[in-house]
């Protein structure tokens, strides 16, 4: 009998800094990339948002989070916050 060991894990991370936290056990996480210009060749960042889920409510604007993906969890969430990688600074 041949016994299947368990597939790791293939689900996606991102590292992205808080940018929103008014919405309850949801945060707005911007992750930053940079890739070349198709024709120029020059690097170009981007920025893409995802909402992701904060169950206790601990991350706050500036924090640095690192999100995983997941089953949807409402009509935009597909991601939630696994750990807060640093704490942002309070204005």
């Amino acid at each position: 009998m041949v016994t299947l060991a368990k597939e790791d894990n293939k689900r996606k991370t991102r590292v992205g800094r808080v940018v929103s936290d008014k919405m309850d056990k949801t945060v707005v996480v911007a992750v930053e990339f940079s890739r070349p210009h198709r024709l120029y060749k020059k690097r170009v960042r981007r920025i893409s948002k995802f909402k992701a889920h904060d169950e206790q409510n601990t991350c706050h604007i500036g924090d640095v989070v690192r999100i995983e993906e997941t089953r949807p969890l409402s009509k935009d969430k597909r991601w939630k916050v696994l750990d807060i990688l640093s704490k942002g600074e309070l204005v």
